[in-house]
């Protein structure tokens, strides 16, 4: 008898979440980032957002959440209802960073998500003020090195800091961590001479690079950027590059059904994944597309967070 309840139990159960999947969406889709708008996430989410809403019938609502090396976002996305209403684009500080360097994170990177795809990774560029006089990074490190305790760094990114303080110890200068909530802030200061330094996805800094308002001394990459194809890899210049790879994919929370996980996942890897919209929203960002399954996906959360913890143990990074 208790085995034909619970096979009755499970058969009600899947027939339950085929029904929701066939009913949802009935309403607006919430997207939450945890960064303020201008940078790239938000361009790219919004552009996703866009094409997705057609064929979900609803629309995609982005909401910006910046603040709190993006856990007031991260939080927000965690502790919605699982009903597939809200989900969230998170970024490598947000799941393999940021909740190590905390004494009591708000999130449980392990345990409060459930993966939808990795969208994009990003190519960054070490890129500096052309006011500073400065060619190339080992110039640069020449400049810090004279001028100890006036330079400063900016990023919205803490994977960036792991790399900033390697740089420091090895190159022996002293940049100073100047943090931003978001892309278009980061940019601005660096535009205003308030940071000498940007580590930073050159999507961001597209316009900036091509008309010389900033300059690009390096990028971190296995080759050259198509975007960039005078300007070295950080390899070429004789540093490495990030031991995290910078990405941004979209999460649910932990509990949503899984064929609305499935649902979404089909509906934005297809919007995302046309050459138009690769080339558009992409590539022509330096951007790599991605676009995977949720398992794939999930998977490289699971070997991304492990890597991102030890890395920030072994630094002794801490929020402050």
């Amino acid at each position: 008898m208790n085995r034909i309840r619970t096979v009755a139990a499970a058969a009600a159960f899947v027939l339950c979440q085929g029904a929701l999947a066939q009913a949802w969406p009935s309403k607006p889709v919430h997207a939450i980032l945890p960064y303020t708008a201008g940078g790239l996430g938000d361009v790219v989410l919004r552009a996703i957002g866009a094409e997705t809403s057609k064929s979900l019938g609803q629309p995609v609502v982005v909401e910006n959440r910046g603040g709190a090396s993006t856990m007031i976002g991260a939080e927000a996305c965690a502790k919605a209802a699982p009903d597939g209403y809200t989900i969230c684009m998170v970024s490598v500080d947000t799941m393999s960073i940021t909740p190590f360097t905390m004494k009591k994170a708000p999130i449980d990177p392990r345990k409060d998500f459930q993966a939808i795809t990795n969208v994009f990774f990003l190519t960054t560029g070490f890129t500096v003020n052309p006011a500073l006089g400065v060619n190339t990074l080992q110039e640069f490190i020449a400049l810090a090195k004279a001028k100890r305790g006036t330079m400063n760094y900016g990023s919205t990114a803490n994977n960036v800091q792991l790399f900033m303080d390697e740089f420091n110890k090895v190159n022996g200068t002293d940049l100073r961590y100047i943090p931003y909530k978001g892309g278009g802030e980061a940019v601005n200061a660096l535009l205003g001479n308030q940071v000498q330094a940007l580590y930073f996805g050159i999507g961001n800094l597209v316009g900036q690079l091509k008309s010389g308002k900033l300059k690009a001394l390096a990028v971190d990459g296995t080759s050259r950027s198509p975007l960039l194809p005078n300007v070295p890899t950080l390899t070429e210049s004789g540093f490495r590059g990030l031991a995290l790879r910078a990405w941004f994919g979209i999460l649910a929370p932990a509990g949503t059904p899984k064929p609305v996980i499935a649902r979404l996942n089909a509906d934005i890897v297809k919007a995302a994944g046309t050459p138009a919209f690769v080339e558009k929203h992409l590539a022509s960002l330096g951007l790599e597309p991605v676009l995977d399954s949720p398992e794939h996906f999930g998977e490289f959360l699971r070997e991304d967070i492990a890597k991102g913890e030890k890395l920030v143990r072994q630094a002794g990074l801490t929020l402050e």
